[in-house]
Parts: structure tokens; C-alpha cells; sequence
């Protein structure tokens, strides 16, 4: 009975499990303790022939389970699970290719939904294996990471290399050819679900009557890599090369250099049309927001979930570190959970505030080819996005940990074809473009792509093999050999790409892809787009596992349920700004945009008042041509209630007052602009013991200063990377993941403070000694204050005072030489080491 369960431990002895994946996969199924004796005994021998120089048995063993253990703390982090309790039989799975019969034996009510190979085959395979292991005495190098010859397939190998850079680099078609014919014949008939499709010709039509290239060259992005992880002259090569075409190159998560929005002297320009906001992330100010065409949302990781923005401390220089907003010489770490992303309305929310912030970028939202990603992209598409990404399991970052390049994500197919499937069937899908990306290559992929549903497509991996990347992947290591995965400057001399390389690749993508429409018959990508009536499952391909596919799920035409439902987006999202109450308030503020004259206005606010002042800031921003006002030029006095997301990305030289409260959200991603808040002048309680915000205020902010008189919730200044906060009191997790500025916290803290806290600085007062108790101890020290820490805490001190007329600051200032002694210094040590260093210099 099910009952019995909890009262047994399953322990699994098993010669089989070696990899994190294996034994994650063991735990997720249940698994209570797994004795790999066979990874033993092999590391043991391993010993004895001098391949490995570790001490005794025990220390290798020990040093195994190490390894293992971290590799599954980083899946359970991945996924976002905090105890191997929640992670033991959770099924987090989806299977690719295994039988009915073996799915509902061995793995109850996990999805597998193109069913695949059974237990004969499953018994073939592990005969043939055995058979192979006692006729051989040596182990086989399969090429898994690397490729090899004669080892597993891989569909970027030496010949798909040379011939997509010689086609590129001299606009040699022959060679584009050649590179088609071996990626389409070969790895992806091998390693893709497309590769088991083919087309079912139509009524050809005459190359002349389909839609012409320039135009299909205008759907075409480059994926998000970000300034950082490769260096900034193939990431500007990237971005002139998309400006040319019409299409859109991508920031990725790492802040992008505002030279690069001034247009070059030839009229090329270096400024990605793409820019990415991982909520609050790298360098995303509101001059970042109004150099973007699209504004992208990224809430999942494509290729490897998780593993995105992490830098090491060796490639942030300077130049890096000043458009990250971060010290140089200190890792960036990858906030694991976005943290305004918890629920839908969360994601709503965020959606509203890149719309004001900057009106003229369409909003895109990033997710992952999963089970269940259809549900998730028809909540996300009525939140209004304008744009779904639905990225697939492979291409993705080269500075992966090797534990997450088999394992992680699943094939873009499956994802596109279930969005498609399900928006159609819930008359969503004209309200929102699709694109798809991952190890897109050829006309063919794009064509099976249009055929699933998507409209738009990203390429990352090809663009920078036609800019000279060799896949040494040594992404990670700053050693890249052409220039390209690197910092070091001697490295960079040896980048040869040009932008006219990516324009001529995709090109001749667009060319043989005019080439498939016209056999198809279709004169224009629109009406080709979900047609999977044009796909079948490709009979020709000779694997002996090859008639246990099914592909009817991805096949099946999308259901339409109303008369006029539309299969690509034809209508625009309705974002109801003309209902924000910064229209009004830009109104009165001409003087100060166009001539920098005072301006004073006052307004009543409620609670149905959202992300107020990030409309008036984008307005701002673009009328001056940057955020270059002085301060306090515009002063707002509100009274009452201020809704979610009050001061988002406000710019400097905006001062926005409120007598009254506020939601959560709290200048999020606040760019230079000042905001106080305090509780009714004629209220009669105790400020500082009552909330006067909600959670995650000051999130992601660059720059500025805030003050609140009174208590907040959680995640108060997660991701600071600039911003002067006061306040009386947060919830726990007070100052996660922050870079820079400083936090001034006149009151009790939670738990978790300071976690991931990599830069800037806290200053916290603890009159009752508690606080050493609340903190997060692994990145950062406690310390005295210094004179230089004092001066700085008594100067934003007497600016709470005046501001909120706060009487904890009043008290503090009143009584300083007896009070000061209760503060104390909350300092990164990464921060400290970096600056121990310089001054050694």
C-alpha cells in the first residue's frame, strides 16, 4: 500500500551510476542512499596504475562523493530546491524517447511524449554493452564533450566548421551548400528532432513569387550572449551585423556600453536592438531601457537553466565592471531565482514597468522548451507580453559546467510545437510574436521552425563560428584562441571577424529557405507559419530504434476553436498607457525637460497608480537625449497610497515624495532619481515600528537615493548595485546578491542578511547585539565603523532626518557619540580583498 513508503529507506547498489545526473535522477525517483560500487572500484584501480595521485581509497572516495555532492546541490539549485527532502521523489523529469510500456512501469506519471525505445530495446542495448566490455580491453573515448573521430555525433565537427567559415568569410555559396548538406543529412538527421522530419511537397511555385530575402532576414536575432562572457569586438561585430540586416542583435545580461548607442561615422551602429533584463540585472538603467527596441524579460535560462551570468573575478576589468555597476577583480554571481518572478502577477507587474519605462520597445519574455511551457507562454501572453522566446536545450553557454550540457532543458521542438498548440487553441496567438532558438543552422531548420509556429529566430552559435569560433570550449578559462570567448587583450588582436561574415551566412539561410517555401508553395513566411500539415515523420533514416518514434505531438495541426483565430501575431497588446498618471505629470514638467528650470508639482497617488515615474523618466530621457538632469530639477509631492513599483527606473534629477505609503517594488531598478517616503504628518503612531513599504524594494538599482521612514518586508536591495538606502527596519534577506552602494538599516534585520553580497556597503544599528545572529556569514565580514564609515552614515543620517523627519535619526544624531558605538560595518570580503590589493599597488 502507498502507506508503507515512509517506513522503508530504498538503497540502490548499482555499477551504472557514475555521473551528477545519475545519481539526481536515482534521488529524484526516490531513492534513499546509492552505493555506486562500480565508479569505486574503477577510481580505486585508477590509483594503482598511477592515473590518479590521491593519497589512500578512503581520500578518493571521499573526494567522488565531494564532487557529486556539489554537482547535485547545483541541479537542486537549478531547479530551485532548497532541501534534498523536497528533491527525493519529486519526478522533476521529462523523458525524450522512452516507450509507454517502460514509462508506466518504471516511471509513473512522468511525461515522455514521443514515445521511444522499450524494454527489448533497452535489453539489446545492455547485451551489446556487456559483449563490448568483455571483448575489449580498452575504454573507448567517445568524444561526449569534445567531438572525436569516430565517436558520437556532433553537429558542429570539423566539416561544418570549415565549410560555414569559408562560406561566410568569402559569400562562397558552394560552400554554404556544402555546409547545409552535412548539417541537415547528418548531425541533425542524428542528434534533433527535426532531423526525423521531412516535407510533404505541394504545388511548387516559382522562386519569384516568394517573399524576398531582405525582408525574411528581418526575423532573424542573435541570441543573448552577454559583453563579458565574449569579448567587445565580436559582440559589436554581432550587433552592426543584425543594424545591417534589419533584425536584431541581443545584449544578453551584462549592460552594454552607451558609446555604442551613438551611430559610427559610416552610419553603422553598435547598439543591440535586444536588450535583456534578468530582472534585476547587470547595468539595466533607464538610459539602457531607451536604447532598446525590445526589452526581454529573460525568466529561464535557454541551453543550460541556471547557469547564466556568472563571471569569473579574472575577466571583470575595468571597463566590464564599470558597465556591470560592480568592482572589478570581484565575481558576478547569478542570482538563481529572479526574484520579481514568483507568480504570474509578479510577471505582469514587470511587464508594466518595462512597457512605461520605456513605451517604444516591444516587451519579450524568454522561457524553456518544457512540459507545461504552452499553460505558462498563454499566462504570459495575457500579461501582455509582446514577444515569447522559446529556447531549446542545446547550443547555450561554452562556460557551462560539463554536469549541465547533457542533461539540462529539452529540444525547442517540443516547446514551439505545445506554445503554438496551445495560444491557437485559446485565440492567443495573435497577440503575441514566437521565436525560437537554439543550434538553428540551416533554411531547413528555419523552415521546420515556421512550420511548428514560430515567427522570428534566433542564432548564436553559428553567427560566431562565421566571426572565426573553432568550439575549443575554453569559453570559461579566458583563453579563447581567436578572440572571441575573452578578455585578455593579446587574445583579442587575433579576432578576425567581420560583420559582413554574419550577413552573408545569413543570407544565403534566407536564400535556402526561399528555396523550401517555393517547393511548398508558400509565397510568404505568414502563411507558412504552424502548417504542420507540411511535416511528416521521415521514413528514410536507417536506425534500427527508428520505428519507435512517434511525432504526432508535435504534429498535430494547432486546434482552432473560433472561426477567426489567427496563427501569428496580428494585433497589437493593449498596454493602457494612455491611463498612467506620469502623462499628466510630464505634462506639467516641460520647463524642467526642455530648459532644466525647477519644477514643482504636487498630486494626490493610490494604490491603482503603478510604476509611477517610470514613463515620466523614459519621456525625459529621450526628449534629452540621456539622464543627465540635475538633481531634484522635478519635485513630485504625493498624498495617499503609492501603488506596486513606485519610482521604478526613475531618473536623476526626479525627486518623488510620498506622505503616506507605498507597495512593494519600491524604486526597482531606480536610475539616479530620489525618493521619500514617511507616514502622515498628523499620524500619531511610532514610525519606525510600522511598515511603510512592501518586498523587494530598491531591486536592481543603479543609482539614487532612498529614504523610508518606517519598516519594509523582504528582499530589501537585492541586486543594490549604486543606490544610498535609509530605512527603519526590513524583513529577511535583507541586501542579497548586492554590488554596490550603500544600506543604512536603523532597526532590526531578518534572517539571511547579506547573502551572495558582493559589493558596496551596510551599515546596520544594533543596540540589542542580534544582529550577528541574522547574517549570512559566507561573503561577508562584521566590522567597526572606521571615522571615514562614520562620517558617511552621520551625512545620509541627517538627510533622513530633514527628508521624513524621522525621529530614530533624529535620536541617533542627538545622542551620536552614545549611539554609534551600537552600529555596525557590513563588509563583502571580496570587496575588502580588491581593495587591500589596490592599495598595495
Amino acid at each position: 500500500a502507498n502507506s508503507e513508503r515512509t517506513r522503508v529507506g530504498i538503497i540502490i547498489e548499482t555499477g551504472e551510476a557514475r555521473e551528477v545526473h545519475h545519481f539526481c535522477l536515482l534521488t529524484g525517483f526516490g531513492a534513499d542512499a546509492i552505493n555506486p560500487y562500480l565508479a569505486f572500484e574503477a577510481l580505486w584501480q585508477a590509483r594503482r596504475d598511477k592515473m590518479i595521485s590521491i593519497e589512500s581509497d578512503e581520500a578518493i572516495i571521499d573526494a567522488y562523493r565531494k564532487g557529486v555532492a556539489k554537482g547535485m546541490l547545483k541541479v537542486m539549485a537549478k531547479m530551485g530546491i532548497s532541501t534534498l527532502e523536497s528533491y527525493k521523489g519529486a519526478q522533476i523529469f521529462e523523458a525524450v524517447g522512452l516507450a509507454p510500456e517502460v514509462m508506466n512501469k518504471c516511471f509513473f506519471e512522468t511525461a515522455s511524449r514521443i514515445d521511444g525505445v522499450n524494454f527489448a530495446i533497452l535489453q539489446a542495448e545492455a547485451e551489446k554493452r556487456h559483449h563490448h566490455a568483455y571483448t575489449t580491453d580498452t575504454l573507448d573515448n567517445l568524444g561526449q564533450y569534445h567531438w572525436r573521430s569516430g565517436g558520437e555525433t556532433h553537429m558542429w565537427n570539423p566539416q561544418t566548421i570549415s565549410n560555414l567559415q569559408l562560406a561566410a568569410r568569402n559569400n562562397d555559396e558552394a560552400a554554404y551548400w556544402a555546409f547545409s548538406k552535412h548539417a541537415n543529412e547528418e548531425g541533425t538527421r542524428q542528434s534533433t528532432l527535426r532531423g526525423l522530419m521531412s516535407f510533404k511537397l505541394g504545388s511548387p511555385i516559382a522562386i519569384d513569387e516568394v517573399e524576398e530575402a531582405q525582408e525574411i532576414v528581418k526575423r532573424f536575432a542573435t541570441g543573448a550572449m552577454s559583453f563579458g562572457s565574449i569579448s567587445a569586438e565580436s559582440h559589436e561585430s554581432l550587433a552592426i551585423a543584425m543594424n545591417r540586416l534589419g533584425g536584431k542583435s541581443n545584449t544578453g545580461e551584462g549592460g552594454e556600453d552607451a558609446k555604442r548607442w551613438t551611430a559610427d561615422a559610416n552610419g553603422d551602429s553598435r547598439r543591440s536592438a535586444i536588450k535583456q533584463v534578468a530582472s534585476g540585472r547587470f547595468g539595466v538603467t533607464i538610459d539602457y531601457l531607451n536604447n532598446a527596441d525590445e526589452i526581454q524579460i529573460k525568466v529561464s535560462q535557454g541551453a543550460k537553466p541556471g547557469e547564466g551570468g556568472e563571471l569569473p573575478g579574472a575577466k571583470v576589468d575595468e571597463g566590464i565592471a564599470a558597465i556591470r555597476h560592480s568592482t572589478p577583480g570581484v565575481g558576478l554571481i547569478s542570482p538563481p531565482p529572479h526574484h520579481d518572478i514568483y507568480s504570474i502577477e509578479d510577471l505582469s507587474q514587470l511587464i508594466f514597468d518595462l512597457k512605461r519605462a520605456n513605451p517604444a520597445a516591444r516587451i519579450s519574455v524568454k522561457l524553456v522548451a518544457e512540459v507545461g511551457v504552452g499553460t505558462i507562454a498563454a499566462g504570459v501572453t495575457k500579461a501582455k507580453s509582446d514577444h515569447i522566446v522559446i529556447a531549446g536545450h542545446d547550443g547555450g553557454t561554452g562556460a557551462s559546467p560539463l554536469t549541465s550540457i547533457k542533461h539540462a532543458g529539452l529540444p525547442w521542438e517540443l516547446g514551439l510545437a505545445e506554445t503554438h498548440q496551445t495560444l491557437v487553441m485559446n485565440n492567443l496567438r495573435s497577440r503575441v510574436v514566437i521565436q525560437t532558438d537554439g543550434q538553428l543552422k540551416t533554411g531547413r531548420d528555419v523552415a521546420i521552425g515556421i512550420l511548428l509556429g514560430a515567427e522570428e529566430f534566433g542564432f548564436s552559435t553559428a553567427p560566431l563560428i562565421t566571426l572565426g569560433c573553432i568550439m575549443m570550449r575554453k569559453c570559461h578559462l579566458n583563453t579563447c584562441p581567436v578572440g572571441i570567448a575573452t578578455q585578455d587583450t593579446e587574445l583579442r588582436k587575433k579576432f578576425t571577424g567581420k560583420p559582413e561574415h554574419v550577413v552573408n551566412y545569413l543570407f544565403m539561410v534566407a536564400k535556402e529557405l526561399r528555396l523550401i517555401m517555393a517547393e511548398l508553395g508558400f509565397k510568404t513566411v505568414n502563411e507558412m507559419i504552424g502548417r504542420v500539415d507540411k511535416l511528416e515523420m521521415n521514413k528514410a533514416i536507417e536506425h534500427w530504434k527508428q520505428d519507435t518514434i512517434n511525432l504526432d505531438a508535435l504534429l498535430t495541426p494547432a486546434q482552432k476553436l473560433h472561426k477567426n483565430t489567427g496563427t501569428y501575431q496580428t494585433k497589437q497588446q493593449d498596454h493602457q498607457l494612455e491611463q498612467q498618471l506620469d502623462n499628466t505629470l510630464f505634462a506639467q514638467s516641460s520647463a524642467a525637460v526642455n530648459h532644466g528650470t525647477s519644477v514643482r508639482l504636487e498630486s494626490n497617488i493610490t494604490n491603482v497608480d503603478r510604476a509611477v515615474g517610470a514613463m515620466l523618466s523614459s519621456h525625459l530621457v529621450k526628449a534629452r537625449g540621456g539622464n543627465t538632469l540635475n538633481d531634484d530639477t522635478i519635485h513630485i509631492k504625493f498624498t495617499g497610497s503609492a501603488g506596486q513599483s513606485f519610482g521604478a527606473f526613475t531618473a536623476k534629477g526626479i525627486t518623488l515624495e510620498v506622505e503616506g505609503d507605498a507597495n512593494d517594488f519600491v524604486g526597482k531598478g531606480l536610475s539616479g532619481g530620489k525618493i521619500i517616503i514617511y507616514p502622515p504628518k498628523n499620524s500619531t503612531f511610532n514610525a519606525a515600528d510600522e511598515i511603510i513599504a512592501g518586498n523587494v524594494c530598491g531591486y536592481g538599482a543603479t543609482g539614487g537615493e532612498i529614504y523610508l521612514s518606517g519598516c519594509v518586508s523582504e528582499r530589501f536591495c537585492v541586486r543594490n548595485s549604486g543606490v544610498i538606502a535609509v530605512v527603519e527596519g526590513v524583513g529577511d534577506h535583507g541586501c542579497e546578491y548586492m554590488t554596490g552602494g550603500r544600506v543604512i538599516i536603523l532597526g532590526d534585520t531578518g534572517k539571511n542578511f547579506g547573502a551572495g553580497m558582493s559589493g558596496g556597503i551596510a551599515y546596520i544599528y544594533n543596540p540589542t547585539g542580534h544582529f550577528k545572529e541574522m547574517i549570512n556569514p559566507a561573503m561577508i565580514d562584521l566590522d567597526p565603523m572606521d571615522d571615514e564609515s562614520q562620517a558617511e552614515l552621520q551625512h545620509y543620517l541627517n538627510n533622513h532626518a530633514t527628508y521624513t523627519d524621522s525621529s530614530i535619526a533624529k535620536y541617533i544624531l542627538d545622542n551620536w557619540h552614545a549611539q554609534i558605538k551600537h552600529f555596525t560595518k557590513v563588509m563583502p570580503k571580496d570587496l575588502k580583498r580588491v581593495l587591500a590589493e589596490n592599495a598595495k599597488k
